[in-house]
């Protein structure tokens, strides 16, 4: 047996056999044996590094079975199961190993290792174990309230108790919401771009992805049906979709809107308001569309990232006038800020705006840069205003879509709880009872077995997050998470 932890250089044999030319199965591996427990599985390991020919590789997969010791080949996920199972690793952890071999940009490259280290478990265990103390204090009222004697009544304990639950309620809302910023970095940012015909779409989607990826033509509804493209910018995954050009139906002659094209354009407003960020492009020697102006207006009243692209400005007058002039309408008629908003030419760019970094063509890279700023904007992590520590919340972005569901669940049982205790389904806030104010105190016959049930159900689903504690469905969790 080799040294423990140190690579060995032996020769293999077929196992039963004595070693000779014959049953020579590799001249020089590398063999190394790491004892328990500290192991990635917790368990002895030997690894077999032998040339990759794929003869060797056959050869010594079939020798090993004839082994006297009993050895199989791995079930899809066993290892890390094992890994698991031995507290090696948590199942944050293990989420976050699955991202970091599918990662694909350099943002997912970052997210998955956020969650690598055990601080989301720890984080979900102290959580648990708060809804846990607070659920035991709960308890003790209903179990002894009759044969002991408190220092507070049981008003004072449900108010002490309600207070400590909504402080962590707000902690799960905040890192909740950075769990779906996290997701836009994991599955990729949604951009859609939107704009009458001929406003050059098409071309900003070949100056930004670097080839012909769409269609450029004069004549109009050359594009209709949203065509999708994903690219790596700046290592944010980003999904752009060119869309039909907007404009109305009804038209007669060459102009003529057809009922391919009108579904076209019916598709083209639904990706708008679904889309993270839309790019509206505009020719700048022409007046907005209504329709695109009414579409981009809705889109900023429900809160989507907003960005106008001013086109053909190779066709406008070298003063300033112009661009002031509709970065001044822009402001007045959809509310756009002067920093969502471009003047590019995508016929002076290059179709790879990053071939000549030293020359912004068309004002292309200037464009490209301030997309990735509102894609940085859009995946940091937000911090609590109380938080003295606000690194701590750069971890929360690598909470998964899993984990994200079930702190919802955890939520609702926290609500459910408030509402309980408060004895109605609006909670009054906590500083109405230091004001005096009568509508603040918690109802005495409130029903404590009721609200210390809630608290329990919200500690079995953060049991569930990390794949501890005692509720029924951690086990069917664990199969899903091991088999990815």
């Amino acid at each position: 047996m080799p040294k423990p932890r140190y690579a060995t250089l032996r020769r293999l044999y077929a196992p039963n056999q004595p070693p000779s030319p014959s049953t020579l199965l590799d001249s020089g591996a590398l063999v190394l044996f790491f004892p328990a427990p500290k192991t990635v599985t917790g368990e002895d390991v030997l690894e077999l590094h032998v040339h990759g020919g794929p003869a060797i590789v056959r050869a010594l997969l079939a020798a090993i079975p004839q082994c006297a010791a009993h050895v199989r080949y791995a079930e899809p996920g066993e290892f890390t199961r094992r890994a698991f199972a031995n507290n090696r690793m948590d199942l944050p952890q293990i989420e976050s190993l699955g991202e970091t071999l599918s990662a694909s940009t350099e943002q997912q490259r970052k997210l998955s290792v956020r969650g690598t280290t055990s601080s989301l478990a720890v984080r979900y265990e102290q959580w648990r174990h708060q809804l846990l103390q607070a659920r035991g204090e709960l308890e003790a009222l209903i179990d002894f309230s009759e044969d002991q004697h408190f220092d507070e009544s049981p008003a004072t304990l449900c108010a002490s108790v309600a207070q400590q639950v909504r402080k962590l309620a707000s902690q799960i809302e905040a890192h909740q919401a950075n769990a779906v910023r996290g997701e836009l970095l994991r599955s990729g940012i949604s951009v859609a771009l939107l704009g009458a015909p001929n406003a050059g779409k098409s071309s900003l989607l070949n100056r930004i992805v670097g080839r012909e990826a769409a269609i450029v033509s004069h004549e109009a509804g050359t594009t209709r049906d949203v065509v999708d493209v994903g690219i790596d910018l700046s290592g944010w995954l980003v999904r752009i979709g060119d869309m039909a050009g907007l404009r109305r139906a009804g038209l007669v002659g060459s102009d003529a809107v057809g009922a391919i094209e009108q579904e076209g354009i019916k598709r083209a407003k639904q990706r708008a308001l679904e889309s993270d960020v839309l790019i509206v492009v505009q020719d700048a020697t022409a007046d907005m569309d209504p329709d695109v102006a009414e579409t981009a207006k809705q889109c900023v009243d429900q809160g989507t990232q907003v960005v106008v692209a001013i086109n053909k400005i190779d066709q406008l007058p070298a003063s300033a006038s112009a661009q002031e002039e509709w970065m001044a309408r822009l402001g007045t008629d959809l509310g756009i800020s002067a920093e969502h908003i471009f003047f590019i030419s995508c016929k002076e760019a290059t179709i790879d705006p990053l071939a000549s970094p030293e020359k912004d063509a068309g004002n292309i890279q200037s464009f490209l840069q301030g997309l990735v700023k509102i894609f940085k904007d859009m995946t940091t992590a937000l911090v609590p205003d109380s938080e003295p520590d606000p690194s701590i919340w750069q971890e929360s972005l690598g909470a998964t879509e899993r984990q994200r569901l079930l702190l919802t669940e955890c939520l609702s049982h926290l609500d459910e709880f408030v509402r309980a205790v408060r004895g109605s389904d609006q909670a009054v806030p906590h500083e109405a009872r230091d004001n005096g104010d009568d509508d603040g105190e918690v109802d005495i016959d409130v029903d404590i077995v009721v609200a210390a049930e809630s608290l329990r159900l919200g500690a079995d689903t953060l049991a569930r997050i990390t794949g501890r504690g005692e509720s029924g469905d951690v086990e069917e969790v664990l199969g899903v998470v091991f088999e990815k």
